[in-house]
């Protein structure tokens, strides 16, 4: 396999495992916030849960860094400082992830926390800009119009990852409190109600992977 075949094949994988990730995780939400469950029941929906959920996580860290990586097969051209940043992003987030995970509760993980919170929206304003800035000012994304088009997708699903964190607060402490055996009807209202809010972007978030896919399938305007 050439390298542009691992690229590529990383890359599909990634959208694979994020989706399913994905779908496993709110399948699993169902089965915990329902109070007719057994605590046992929902105690195991909620930590299954919890870990799936490291997985679509993961997928999205890695995911610049192997389409970056992909891009330059297709013939777009990195200056050497952003390549050594491509490269790097990934691994490095995922690596702050995996701490994040596992590490739950200490001090470091509530800083690294909101740094990455923070991160993120940098991240969105970033694709945006860099976007923007190729297509007006640089003939860098002329020939294939797409990797643009996707970067913009990348910078939504960021975005509604972002929201769903806004409105998940509820539906975590809920989940923290059955799996430590101490969940109360306020904690089942709330999860429900923080569940809903956060459903439309869930949502959003498998039909902007679908779209990602389509792209890089077609290639339109290339």
């Amino acid at each position: 396999m050439s390298g542009q075949d691992i690229a590529l094949l990383l890359h599909l994988l990634l959208f694979a495992y994020w989706l399913g990730g994905d779908i496993g995780v709110f399948y699993s939400s169902g089965f915990a916030i329902n109070p007719k469950l057994s605590r046992g029941a929902r105690q195991a929906a909620g930590t299954i849960m919890m870990n799936l959920d490291l997985i679509p996580r993961l997928c999205l860290s890695l995911m610049l860094t192997v389409g970056g990586i992909l891009t330059h097969y297709y013939g777009i051209e990195h200056p050497l400082w952003q390549m050594i940043g491509i490269i790097l992003l990934g691994p490095i987030w995922t690596c702050a992830l995996i701490y994040i995970h596992f590490n739950e509760g200490t001090d470091l993980v509530k800083k690294m926390t909101k740094i990455d919170y923070y991160f993120r929206w940098i991240m969105v304003f970033t694709l945006i800009a860099s976007v923007t800035y190729a297509f007006i000012f640089t003939d860098r994304l002329a020939e294939n119009p797409w990797v643009g088009a996707k970067l913009i997708v990348f910078a939504a699903l960021i975005f509604c990852g972002i929201m769903i964190r806004k409105y998940i607060g509820g539906f975590i402490t809920g989940i923290h409190n059955i799996v430590t055996d101490n969940i109360n009807e306020a904690d089942d209202i709330a999860m429900a109600a923080s569940l809903s809010k956060a459903r439309i972007f869930v949502l959003t978030i498998w039909f902007l992977l679908f779209v990602e896919v389509w792209i890089g399938v077609v290639k339109p305007g290339s």
